[in-house]
């Protein structure tokens, strides 16, 4: 009989052992197994310099995940020292669902991210959240000074190869799909319940010279 963990909807046979899951995806190539890092490299702070976007990924203390995409000019990401990262704070939904994570659990991923580059730098450890520190002055963008930041400390470092981006041809416009998705404010006012503003007012509210106005701001 299957256990709760082996019951999907879709009917698939679960993996639910160690060792089946390893069976079935083979060894982990000697060169994989051993790229792990516990201190920044060189090249690891020139990677973070040059990134403008990251993706935060957090849990509660139950479990609870939520991934946050952060993004600013790049090298927004300050390197502290060798095993110390520090993430600004910058306005948004207010939701505060990565920092709340963080309250109950510390464990973070992050996946840095360069436009045209297929390869990642992915960054785990534990965060906590500072309300202010002498390094905020260095943290202002068009005269926003964060009111608090996500300082990590490094606990895993490697570099994860380019086959997903490769896969997915993110960085080749030519091959993108052509999709007829809804607007985002269509998208909002379709699926949110509490929505009251029509769709003119939301498309309004979403344009780029509205959101531009307010990237720094709220």
């Amino acid at each position: 009989m299957l256990d709760d963990r082996q019951k999907f909807r879709g009917g698939g046979r679960a993996i639910t052992d160690p060792a089946d899951l390893r069976k079935l995806l083979g060894e982990v190539m000697p060169r994989a197994a051993g790229k792990e890092r516990v201190a920044l490299h060189p090249r690891d702070r020139d990677w973070i310099a040059a990134t403008p976007f990251i993706a935060l990924s957090t849990s509660d203390a139950e479990g609870n995940c939520d991934t946050s995409p952060k993004g600013d000019p790049a090298g927004f990401v300050r390197v502290l020292d060798d095993t110390t990262l520090a993430i600004p704070e910058r306005p948004g939904n207010r939701r505060a669902d990565g920092y709340l994570n963080i309250l109950s659990n510390p464990h973070v991923g992050l996946l840095f991210i360069i436009p045209g580059r297929r390869e990642t730098l992915r960054i785990n450890g534990r965060a906590r959240l500072v309300r202010d520190a002498p390094y905020f002055d260095d943290m202002v963008v068009h005269g926003h000074r964060p009111i608090l930041a996500i300082e990590v400390e490094i606990e895993q470092i490697f570099f994860h190869c380019a086959k997903a981006f490769i896969r997915s041809h993110l960085w080749e416009p030519q091959q993108w799909p052509v999709h007829d998705l809804p607007s985002h404010a269509r998208l909002v006012k379709e699926i949110q319940t509490n929505v009251t503003e029509s769709v003119e007012e939301l498309e309004r509210y979403y344009s780029p010279e509205n959101y531009n106005a307010k990237l720094y701001n709220g």
